[in-house]
């Protein structure tokens, strides 16, 4: 069931709103993610004009998201951020019904990433700060985008084999509605502030910190392994034969496995430490792509999906954790949006050499991805290792202890 509470100093059922804020924005990628092709490809696009339409989406989200996010830790409510980007993506949505040309679909998609983009990481900087005033269980109110993920992506499905591709811009329109309710609904924390008493733990500008920067660039890398999946996961498994419904079932696997991790992130947390779910994760990374161009037939692939739980699930959480314990809350929504920049950019740079190594060498390029998997792993641990160390009074520096 959706967690509520009624915790002393928080706000009303502040698990509750932020659960249904985190469904509502994953909800819709329920509908661009696998669906916005579809729709590209139903308006008779060039596979060269649909590569250019998403390539500049995503470029345009990751630009986006870390500029909203600074101006978003200034204003005296986050949530008005998550109004105007709810509100302005539903009419760039109802302007998709109206646009059949290359150029002007260019154009509202390019206007509906930018104006988006911000949504989905201020509520994770409203959900921290949840964590790091109160105690919440992060886990228990992430999970609520996954699962509103796999719910719209079903229904929209469903709807596209009845009404056709000129649906998706339809069912993305209902789902910004129900993100501009959703904005009104996500708690009003105020303006955020330096609890008092961490200034002497802090450095003065979270932004600053190095060691925070290169752990969210060694996550990114890491979550960047997933490129190759993404990209010809569908086209691998119908190579081998498997059915429809099979590929279905695969993709369902690996985030039903995500959300039974984050129902246990409680538990997780407060067993094992924000470094080793990262490190963990990165490992069984290592190894699911290393076994992904094995002949495993579909129950195989089944497990292997599974895996998801640790290759991203654990590597999320444990960063999200450990930015509870470094980043002042005043400015939660720009390291939140400093991380979106991260993970959209090396996502793209995978995509794009996925794209590259697939067409040469097949299935052998999940290698590859193994081979990010351990890269992002080095970084993590060079994030632990400066992260340890003293930092120089001249750059506003502080020293940390381990954690």
């Amino acid at each position: 069931m959706i967690p509520a509470n009624k915790t002393p100093g928080a706000s009303p059922f502040f698990q509750l709103r932020c659960a249904l804020a985190y469904g509502a924005p994953l909800g819709v990628n329920g509908v661009i993610l696998p669906y916005l092709p579809v729709w590209l490809a139903g308006l008779a696009f060039t596979e060269y004009e649909i590569g250019i339409v998403l390539a500049m989406q995503l470029l345009l989200r990751v630009l986006a998201a870390p500029v909203a996010g600074f101006f978003a830790d200034r204003l005296n409510e986050r949530t008005l951020i998550l109004a105007w980007s709810g509100a302005f993506s539903l009419l760039t949505a109802l302007a998709m019904v109206l646009t059949r040309d290359f150029w002007s679909v260019l154009l509202v998609i390019g206007i509906q990433s930018a104006v988006f983009a911000p949504y989905a990481p201020i509520v994770e900087s409203i959900a921290v700060t949840g964590v790091r005033r109160w105690g919440f269980p992060y886990g228990s109110m992430r999970v609520w985008g996954s699962i509103g993920f796999v719910a719209v992506t079903l229904v929209a499905g469903e709807l596209l084999g009845i009404w056709g591709f000129h649906v998706v811009p339809l069912t993305m329109a209902a789902g910004f509605l129900l993100t501009v309710a959703a904005a009104f609904a996500a708690p009003r924390l105020g303006r955020a502030a330096v609890r008092p008493g961490t200034e002497k733990t802090l450095q003065p500008s979270s932004l600053k910190r190095l060691d925070l920067h290169v752990l969210m660039i060694g996550a990114s890398v890491a979550q960047s392994s997933h490129g190759m999946l993404y990209a010809f996961g569908t086209i691998q498994w119908q190579q081998i034969g498997l059915s429809s419904g099979s590929t279905g079932i695969l993709w369902s696997a690996a985030v039903v496995s995500e959300i039974l991790v984050f129902f246990a992130t409680g538990w997780l947390a407060s067993r094992i430490a924000p470094w080793t779910l990262m490190r963990i994760g990165c490992a069984v990374s290592v190894l699911r792509w290393a076994l992904f161009p094995m002949p495993l037939g579909f129950w195989g692939y089944v497990v292997l999906q599974a895996m998801h739980a640790f290759s991203f699930a654990f590597v999320h959480i444990g960063l999200q954790h450990r930015l509870v314990e470094s980043v002042r809350e005043d400015q939660e929504s720009s390291m939140q949006g400093a991380y979106v920049f991260y993970n959209g950019l090396f996502l793209a740079l995978s995509t794009l050499l996925s794209g590259v190594l697939y067409r040469q060498f097949g299935l052998m390029s999940y290698l590859a991805m193994s081979v990010l998997a351990l890269t992002g792993l080095a970084i993590i641990a060079l994030a632990a290792r400066l992260q340890l160390q003293p930092q120089r009074p001249a750059s506003g520096g502080w020293t940390s202890e381990p954690s």
